[in-house]
């Protein structure tokens, strides 16, 4: 039997890994990447899955590191991207980093050998033919504007953000909640609130001044000549707000006003830094008006200056950069498919995820959904408590809505980190082989972390398992 093609738009990670997985589960691919007939200002060659900025696919740990534990379940299924970066790899300590360019010519090379796989250089101007019933938009960050502009159309005015404005997001359990406190400003109870929706953090004034100043003085990353400078007030930076006026963040995110410390009901604070609930878990928290471009060490260093996040862990830190991403959560299901358009589904950055490797583990999925379509084998998405499983329940679904900011879009994009994961099971034991006894503070976290990726990969196994016995079934 003849099978139509899938095609997939944009020779990034996500795009290369989609389109090999589908080429192995035995469904025809046309590749379309647009370089080197339109080029970007950031790529600098024609090589599939070019590596734009680091080389490093980060942390390799699969024991205790969630991006570990993603490569370790990328390799399980497969991964084009892995299997190119393992065979490239450079001395990074605990971390996998890859000769750049061997790695992208591995890539391109595998996939212009493969039989499945046509590679065709043109750029596609708008959203795929319907004829392509089957297709992938897989164009990462730097999406060409015809192509912006058509999904734009086809989604909603307001579906695609050109620039993030991301604050910090915070570890709930690494917060000190005998300093921190649960309010409401004045106690407000919203749609689905209770009056106790925000995490509190109280400054005294010369807190407050210390902080301001560490914010006016800290090194600050400078946005590239093809992004602009895309200000504007309600979404300026932390430390330009603070730069206008050591009082105007004490009336803007940080307003003492309507709350009392329940720690010190009888002093009132001179400043307050608010935390609102991220993920529907409740394991994240996001700084409330903290987007910044404070350089990420600062950001660690300055942010724990407030009282409550001296020990906080940070899953995601802030930045303010040029970025395309739809509203995923709002426009596509649980196969990463467009709910408007059956067949064209969305993959990589593109979809609201950050990081080389994330990109490219949604591109897997993309693939493997796509060509189960094409062979009418359904394909159930990964359990939430894999890498693979957290990180599309964060894409799909995974964010919350802001009820006293109606219109404000809540969902950014994010690395995996295990605030994604759902908690272990009650009476789930926590002692690893190296731990012997009671064991408390980072030797618990740790404990915690390799109970959640020892069971991530066994359920991944099992899902990979049922796919192929259906298949074998059939």
């Amino acid at each position: 039997m003849t099978l139509k093609p899938i095609h997939i738009i944009g020779g990034g990670l996500a795009g290369s890994e989609a389109a090999w997985q589908a080429a192995e589960a035995g469904v025809p691919v046309i590749l379309h990447e647009m370089r080197p007939v339109r080029g970007t200002d950031a790529h600098k060659t024609e090589s599939l899955a070019e590596l734009v900025c680091s080389n490093s696919f980060r942390s390799d740990d699969a024991a205790t590191n969630a991006v570990g534990l993603l490569h370790a379940e990328m390799r399980l299924a497969n991964s084009l991207i892995m299997a190119c970066g393992d065979a490239h790899q450079v001395p990074a300590g605990s971390a996998l980093a890859v000769d750049r360019d061997g790695f992208s010519a591995a890539v391109t090379a595998r996939l212009e050998a493969h039989p499945m796989i046509t590679i065709v250089r043109e750029e596609v101007a708008g959203l795929p033919p319907t004829d392509w019933d089957q297709a992938i938009i897989a164009t990462g960050p730097l999406t060409a504007p015809s192509l912006a502009d058509a999904i734009a159309r086809e989604t909603g005015a307001d579906a695609l953000a050109f620039f993030d404005a991301i604050a910090p997001i915070i570890h709930f359990d690494t917060l000190d909640m005998d300093v921190c406190w649960f309010q409401s400003r004045y106690d407000k109870v919203g749609p689905g609130g209770t009056g106790k929706d925000y995490i509190n953090c109280p400054m005294d004034k010369a807190q407050y001044e210390a902080f301001v100043a560490a914010l006016l003085e800290g090194q600050k990353t400078e946005f590239k000549d093809w992004e602009g400078t895309p200000y504007f007030d309600g979404c300026l930076p932390v430390e330009v707000m603070a730069e206008r006026g050591p009082e105007t963040l004490r009336h803007g995110p940080m307003k003492p006003m309507g709350l009392t410390n329940a720690h010190n009901p009888t002093v009132k604070p001179y400043a307050v830094a608010q935390l609102r609930q991220d993920n529907a878990l409740g394991t994240l928290y996001n700084m409330v008006g903290f987007q910044t471009k404070l350089k990420h060490g600062e950001q660690v260093r300055i942010f724990r200056m407030i009282p409550g996040l001296e020990n906080a862990e940070f899953a995601r830190l802030g930045g303010l950069h040029r970025n395309t991403y739809i509203n995923s959560p709002t426009l596509l299901d649980g196969s990463l498919q467009l709910k408007s358009r059956i067949g064209l589904r969305f993959a990589g950055q593109i979809t609201g995820c950050e990081g080389y490797v994330e990109s490219a583990a949604m591109g897997l999925l993309a693939g493997r959904f796509a060509a189960s379509e094409r062979l009418n084998r359904p394909l159930a998405p990964p359990p939430a408590t894999t890498a693979f499983g957290a990180l599309l329940n964060h894409i799909t679904g995974g964010h919350i809505v802001s009820d006293d900011e109606p219109g404000k879009r809540s969902f950014q994009p994010m690395n995996i980190n295990f605030g994604l994961f759902p908690p272990l099971e009650p009476g789930t034991k926590l002692r690893p082989d190296d731990f012997e006894g009671r064991f408390r503070g980072k030797d618990k976290a740790i404990a915690k972390k390799k109970a959640t990726t020892a069971r991530a990969l066994r359920d991944f196994r099992f899902w990979l398992e049922a796919a192929a016995a259906a298949q074998a079934a059939e």
